[in-house]
């Protein structure tokens, strides 16, 4: 298992790197938007309405933001969770610990998937 991990680890160091991106850009923005923007009056409320959000979901480029948005900064979460377990003294059992972790990033990335194809 750990031979595998060692392999697939550029993939998930990449998906860690864009988690974090997202996370600090992206989501960043949006809670300023909907979180002062909008109570302040700096942002038209009917920016937000439900016809522009499903008019977003329903564009390709929009759909792979929304799953940009909601799958990577799982992958993000797994690896700084399996980081804080080796710090902890968690080295021994790294191993089942990102086995764990990454299946739960790998499984909430699939009900992203099917969740932006459904829209």
């Amino acid at each position: 298992m750990k031979q595998l991990l060692l392999r697939i680890e550029p993939m998930i160091w990449l998906l860690f790197g864009q988690g974090i991106l997202l996370g600090t850009i992206l989501l960043t923005g949006w809670l300023l938007v909907v979180g002062l923007g909008v109570p302040l009056g700096i942002v038209p409320a009917e920016a937000l309405s439900y016809e522009r959000a499903h008019a977003l979901g329903s564009n390709v480029v929009g759909r792979l933001v929304l799953l940009g948005l909601c799958a990577l900064p799982l992958w993000k979460g797994a690896h700084h969770m399996r980081s804080l377990s080796i710090d902890f003294g968690g080295a021994s059992r790294d191993a089942l610990v990102a086995t764990v972790l990454y299946a739960i990033a790998a499984a909430g990335s699939a009900v992203a998937v099917i969740a932006v194809v459904r829209l």
